[in-house]
């Protein structure tokens, strides 16, 4: 697989154009959303991700605040993927079942 080096010395371009933490599979926008989503400090990234060393992860999060404005369209971009796909995808078999058994009374998901 083709790499191209950027500015950031552990993150990589792959093929598809998607920033990787170097060394890794994991992309730069995986790392950025964990972040996000449980307010993890880079040591605790490094604590739940210890496969990445702290240098990467810095390096990645670099990255994020120096193309902030694409990698924010990614994260939408994904985001309204899965949201897209959630909503296609209907209720499971399962929650249909316990609805019926009057266990669940709420539509979606509750705030």
């Amino acid at each position: 697989m083709k790499l191209t080096k950027t500015a950031h010395k552990y993150v990589e371009i792959d093929a598809q154009n998607v920033p990787i933490i170097a060394g890794t599979t994991m992309k730069v926008v995986e790392l950025v959303t964990s972040q996000f989503t449980h307010g993890w400090s880079p040591e605790e990234l490094h604590f739940q991700y210890s496969h990445l060393s702290l240098s990467q992860i810095h390096s990645a999060l670099a990255y994020y605040w120096d193309n902030q404005e694409e990698m924010d369209a990614e994260i939408e971009r994904r985001f309204n993927y899965a949201e897209k796909m959630r909503l296609e995808a209907g209720e499971s078999p399962l929650v249909a079942k316990l609805r019926a058994q009057g266990l669940l009374k709420y539509k979606g998901t509750q705030k």
